[in-house]
Parts: C-alpha cells; structure tokens; sequence
C-alpha cells in the first residue's frame, strides 16, 4: 500500500515534486479541473443558484486512475495552486473522489523548492471554505452573464455572438479609446531647435544642443522668429545644477510583469503567463498569479549577499515593499526567482529571456537609489532686430550626468512611451560658464501636431483593468485572449495616412524651407475595436448599463474579496444580483425594435432611390441597399476590412456596388473582380484568387488579373506533386515542411531519404507508408 499520495494540477509541477519528496510519496496530476459546469448548458439551478458540476469525458481515465491510487493510499495531500481557483481544485478533487475533508490534508507553497515543499508537508492544513465559495461566486456570476446575455446578442445583433462579465468590460474600454482618438482634432505647433558651439580656452568647440521655451501656433510667427534671430547673439544667462536620485521599481506582481515582459521582450500577456508558468513548475520563480510585493526575509538576506558579491557594499540598500492593490490576496509573495545566486538558467529562449528580466528586476529592487546630477542651461537672446516678445524668449538645454549607477546598474523600467522599451539614456553638457557667448550655427522650426490618446497595447490595458480593480491577476490574460478569439478586438496593423509638415531652417543669414512627409496614425500591435466589437458594446451600454459599469465590475471583486475572507454568503450575493438582473434581460429580450442594433440608414441611392443602409450580416457589417419589405431583393456588400461603419460615408457605400466589375476574357472565360467576406479578388471559372493588398479592386487590369490567376495556377502545381488513377484520394503534396502523402482526410510524413523522389512514388510505394505510418493527425480544415 501507498504511504501519501499528494495531488497536484500539472504533470510538471507533478514531476519537480516528485524529485523532493521520499519513496513513501506518490505526486499525480489532476491535469487542471476534474469537474467543472456543463459547457452548453448553464448548469445552475436558477431558483437557488447552485451549480450543477459534471466530470468532462476527456477527465474520466484520470478521475479513475485518481481514485484507484486515493484508495490505495493511506494519506491524501491536496497541492494544487494558493490561489482561489487552486483551492477550488482541491474541493472538486475532495467531492469526486469522495475523501473526508477532515482527515486530508492541503498544502500550500509559493515556489517549487525542497524546503518549501517540505515546510508545506511538516504545516498542512483542511480546505479554506471561503475561498472556494469566492471561486465557485465568480463562476456563478460569469456563467449567469454570459448564458443569460449572449441569446440576447444573438436576437438583436448577430447569431454566434457571446458576452462575458469582465470582457464585455474590457472592451468598452479599448472601444471608448478608440472613439476619443475620432473625436480627437490635431492641431499644428511649431517646435524651435538650436545648435550652438561653446569655444573653449584650448580654442576647441563643442556643440550644445537646445530647445527654445516656447511653441508657436502657426507658421508665419515661427518664420518670423528665426528671421529675427540673422544678427542676434547669444549667451549663457543662467546655469542651474540640481542632484536628482531615482529609485527602483519594486518586484514583480502579475500585472507589472505581463506590461514589462511586453515592453521589453515583446511578449503577449498570454505568451507571459505561459512562460511563467513553465518557470514556476520548473522550480524557478516563485509563484506567477499575485498582487504582492513583499519579498520573503530568505529573499532579502539571499538578494543582499549575491549584491555585495557583483557589486559591493555601496550598492546594497534593503528595501521592504508593501501591497497596495486593493484586496490583494492571492500568493503572499511577489514574483521573484526561487534562488537569487541563480543569475541565468538553463531552458528555452523565452523562458532565459523572461527569468533574466525577473531577476534582475528582483535583485534591483534591493539595490542604492541611482544619483543623477540634473544641468540646466538657459540661453539669452539679443540683438536690435528682435522685438520685445522675442526678446523674452529664452533657449533652454538641459544634460544629466549619472553620478552614482546605483540599481541602474542591472535594471531601468520601462514605460508605454518608451519605443519598443528602450530607455532613453542620459548625456553631458560641455562645461560653460554664465556670460559665455555662443556661436549660433543652426536654429530650426518644425511642423508638429499634437498628439490625441494613444490606443491601448495589452500591457496598457492589463494597467488601466488593475487601476480600476477590474479583474484579478488570473483573470488578464484570459480577457485579453478572449476578446481577441471573439474577433471584437483586433492587433490593429493601421497603416495611417500620409501627412506634410514644413521645416524651415536658419543657417548663416538665409532661411530655407522644406515640405517633408511621414505617415500618422499608424499602429501595430495596438488593440482595435472590430465594427462587430464596437456595435456589441454600444448595444450593451444602452441595454445594461449596470453589468458595463466600471464601478459595477470593481465592486464585484470587492464582493467576491468578502467571500473569501467569510465575511459574506456567496449565494446570498449572487441571489440578490440575479433577481434584479433577470427581469432587465427579459425585458430586452422581448422589446420590439425596427432595426438592428448598430443599422445606420447613410441616405438614399441617386440611381433607385433606395435607402442605403450600413449593418451588421450574418459574415460580419454590410452595406444594404433597398428595404426588407420591397418586392425587389436588396442588394448587398460586405464591408472591406479598411472601411468603418462609425465613419463609413454614403459615397463610400456606393462605391462598393461597383463590383463585381468584368474586366474581360481570358481563355474564353470572364475575369471577374468581386469583394467577399475575405475581401476582394479575382475569380476565372468558379475559381478564386485574392487580390493583394497594394491592388485596388476598381481600377486593376485584365493584364493583372491574368498573371495573379497564372501564378495561383503555379503555386497550385507545386503543391499538388502526384495524384493516382488507382484511388483519388490519395495525393502526394507538397507542404510548409516537405512532402507528404494525403489520403483519406488524414495526412502522412514521407521519409526524408524519400523528400527529393516524391513526385516520383509509385501508388504501391505510398501504399506502405500509409500502412507503416503512426496514428496520423487528421487533416485541418479552415473554418
């Protein structure tokens, strides 16, 4: 018999587990929830609110194997995670395999690592009661949103739809950004730099570079300016040193590692938790889900010894965080590597890149504030052709030198408006002295415009969902992925629109003038609102107020906060949410409306006389024209991709309907140009090419048509090797990793001694790869 079976989530942690513990421990995972609500039924008895749970058939061989070795086993140890939703993993685990409460025992640790393994086993402790009531709350809660809400959408707005408690949040969010930075009106300014030289006693110059202390709001003053400034001089008015000390970021939460691991490592939050994960399971970091940023007292001692070892004692400055996240309660620790002597490790690209981020953030966190000597040059200018405005205008240059490095020495934050999370580094002055002349050698003016909200980035939206109490650490990464799989965000990949701006430049006596072009408003990787995404929200803003209330989701964490600390009844809460929010679902459930939510007529086609309207089709937005009601069919356009139905235009509508357009014949058929819900392209004899993006659908020729139709017929060619008369569904293909044989839906390697002769393979030859080959995959299929 058994001595201890100890259970834990994933067969990793199962295996680092297994490694500190004695023959007398057998560790299992559970593979995540052995029981969870049904998944197309709400599964909650809407007269008690009580969840109905089923154990899912792909969990059954391990609930099986589970209870075999429970049984087996003189004593129990329940491991899952610290967290709510862990907690909530070792009752499911207690209800299903039927083990008393009472007489198992669960244990708790915040990082993989023998002695806290083994401190856990010497300090067990029974099921915490309220933090599974706080986790099965929170189910209760999504599940009674989105089932109760999503038939709503699927009425009102489009079939398929789904919403969700905190996403339907977030998305409000990004879609309310997105509507400011519409509504946003750049204006012009006109920015002023200067280059001067400082002569030395030696008779060598150095260059200073400055900016004058004021913006001009149109052209002709700033032209006027630099005018002014032919025959002026320049001296040295003021010199002002200021000491500054910077201080490091404390460690890790889950939050702030999600927005650096984006900044600097260009991960998305999901990648990031993913990573984590794997370090934590691997005994490397401590736990990943957290709002602390205490640092244990091993880690101060640890992280104090290893700074005196690199660095020496001037560097050493012990610091003590503390949490101030509201409700913060998951692990009790911040993010921080399980041993600080551990510098680098040994895994995958991403996990050395994220373990080195983490722990030279931990390590900094420890370290003398960085003492920077801040310099402030203020420039005079004089001279009889400058006004008295002019003439109260100063240049002012500004250096900073970095007396001591201190943690900036291993570690600099970065921000959202860093670029690509590059630091911006400090620089010197050349030495001067006020009353010192300068030379002038050049001054210029340059168009900018002011800059209107920036869209939001994962890691900007993780910190605006924590700033206003959205959510929890374990909750970021899956919104995120969520409203992203629903296609009502999107990594926008803008390419914004070309702008002038003028640059006018002094140097000598003559002012030159140049047009320049850049391209605004282009965005990559920022989250976009889909039309489908914004019409959603509109529609949920107008109809729930309450569930997309910022202040709503926040106190709903709050609440869930009390049930975990015992201080509320989990089903009472949720009672007296549900019987005010059914009657509001009913009620818009059967309002009767005469559009759809987000149809918008645009006015009336010159041609018909018919309305044009703009809404959202069974494929996602279209363009209507004609009424449902007339005894002509309206006709329709799905909406390309680069087009809004916020901003789109009665004449941009039109332009749709002119395709599908012939463009003529080619081997005796009609090229045709069309639009589809995939966007536009070329179609010969039922057969479909897509037309490249730098390719406008109303004015491509016939000669492009031909050649996008002959090298789709080309890339067709390569891809289909060989096909046999024996069978047709057998196919030697050609794919992204070499050949391979098709046959029957399902795909089959071909042996690489065989890759260069694979056009050549006899049926027979294919034959006894299929019958030798393991268990294929089966064919993917786009949706």
């Amino acid at each position: 018999m058994q001595e201890n079976l100890v259970i834990v989530e994933s067969p990793a942690k199962a295996k680092t587990i297994e490694k500190f513990l004695g023959k007398d421990f057998k560790v299992m995972s559970s593979y995540g929830h052995i029981r969870d609500l049904k998944k197309k039924e709400i599964s909650i008895d809407l007269d008690t609110l009580e969840p109905d749970y089923e154990i899912p058939d792909e969990k059954k061989k391990v609930v099986g194997e589970l209870r075999k070795s429970a049984k087996a086993a003189k004593k129990v140890w329940l491991a899952s995670d610290e967290d709510r939703e862990g907690e909530a993993i070792s009752w499911h685990l207690c209800e299903v395999l039927g083990l008393d409460e009472e007489k198992t025992s669960r244990i708790v640790f915040h990082e993989i690592t023998q002695s806290a393994i083994l401190q856990a086993i010497e300090h067990p402790r029974h099921l915490d009661m309220n933090l599974v009531n706080a986790q099965q709350a929170r189910r209760v809660l999504d599940r009674l949103v989105g089932f109760r809400l999503s038939p709503v959408l699927w009425r009102k707005v489009k079939p398929a739809l789904s919403a969700g408690r905190v996403q339907s949040v977030a998305v409000r969010l990004i879609v309310e950004r997105e509507r400011e930075i519409q509504q946003f009106k750049s204006e012009p300014y006109y920015r002023v730099n200067a280059i001067f030289a400082v002569e030395h006693e030696d008779g060598s110059k150095h260059e200073v570079k400055a900016e004058l202390n004021k913006r001009f709001k149109n052209h002709d003053d700033a032209v006027a300016f630099l005018e002014a400034c032919k025959n002026a001089s320049f001296k040295v008015a003021s010199i002002t040193k200021k000491p500054l000390k910077r201080t490091p970021a404390p460690p890790f939460t889950t939050s702030t590692l999600q927005q650096e691991a984006a900044r600097k490592l260009g991960f998305t939050v999901s990648q990031t938790m993913m990573v984590a994960q794997r370090l934590y399971e691997a005994g490397r970091i401590t736990y990943m889900r957290t709002d602390s940023v205490n640092l244990s007292t091993l880690a101060l001692n640890k992280s104090h010894e290893e700074i005196l070892r690199l660095y020496g004692e001037a560097y050493a400055n012990e610091r003590h965080y503390y949490t101030q996240a509201k409700g913060a309660q998951e692990a009790h620790e911040a993010i921080r590597p399980t041993d600080m002597t551990a510098a680098a490790i040994d895994g995958t690209g991403q996990e050395k890149r994220l373990y080195d981020l983490i722990w030279k953030r931990t390590i900094a966190s420890q370290m003398a504030d960085a003492r920077i000597e801040k310099t402030t040059v203020n420039i005079e200018i004089s001279g009889d052709s400058l006004s008295q405005k002019h003439q109260e205008l100063q240049f002012v240059a500004n250096g900073e030198v970095i007396v001591f490095d201190g943690f900036l020495k291993v570690y600099r934050e970065s921000t959202d408006d860093d670029d690509n999370g590059t630091e911006v580094f400090s620089h010197a002055l050349p030495v001067m002295h006020e009353g010192d002349a300068l030379e002038r050698r050049d001054i210029t003016s340059t168009e900018r415009y002011l800059q209107g909200p920036s869209r939001y980035t994962e890691a900007s939206l993780v910190h605006k969902l924590e700033e206003l109490g959205i959510g929890r650490p374990s909750t970021y990464a899956p919104t995120i992925s969520t409203i992203q799989q629903r296609e009502y965000v999107q990594k926008g990949d803008k390419k914004g629109e070309e702008r002038k701006y003028v640059v006018d430049t002094l140097m000598g006596i003559k002012v030159t003038s140049k047009t320049k072009k850049e391209m605004n408003g282009a965005d990559k990787g920022k989250l976009i609102p889909t039309d489908i995404g914004m019409v959603v929200n509109d529609f949920l803003m107008e109809n729930f107020p309450d569930i997309m209330d910022y202040n709503f989701t926040a106190k709903v964490e709050q609440e869930f906060d009390k049930i975990s600390e015992g201080k509320a009844a989990w089903n009472t809460e949720m009672k007296a949410f549900y019987k005010k929010f059914e009657p509001e679902v009913e009620a818009v459930l059967n309002a009767r409306s005469e559009h759809k939510a987000g149809e918008r007529q645009l006015g009336e086609d010159p041609k018909t006389g018919k309305p044009v309207f703009v809404k959202i089709g069974r494929f996602g937005p279209v363009v209507q024209i004609g009424s449902a009601d007339d005894e002509e069919k309206p006709r329709f356009s799905q909406l390309p991709s680069d087009k809004s139905m916020d901003s789109l235009t009665l004449e941009d509508a039109l332009e749709l309907f002119k395709l599908p357009r012939k463009v003529g014949q080619f081997e005796g058929s009609e090229v045709i140009i069309g639009a589809g819900r995939f966007g536009p392209y070329v179609m010969h004899e039922k057969k479909y090419v897509s037309l490249p993006k730098d390719e406008d659908p109303l004015t491509i020729t016939l000669d492009t048509a031909i050649h996008l139709i002959q090298k789709k017929r080309l890339q067709e060619a390569q891809r289909h090797l060989k096909t046999f008369d024996e069978d047709p569904k057998m196919e030697v293909m050609n794919g992204r990793y070499g050949p391979y044989i098709a046959y029957d839906g399902k795909n089959f390697r071909i042996p690489k001694n065989l890759h260069d002769a694979a056009a050549e393979l006899t049926y027979g030859q294919c034959q006894e790869i299929v019958k030798n080959a393991p268990e294929p995959k089966a064919k993917r299929t786009r949706r």
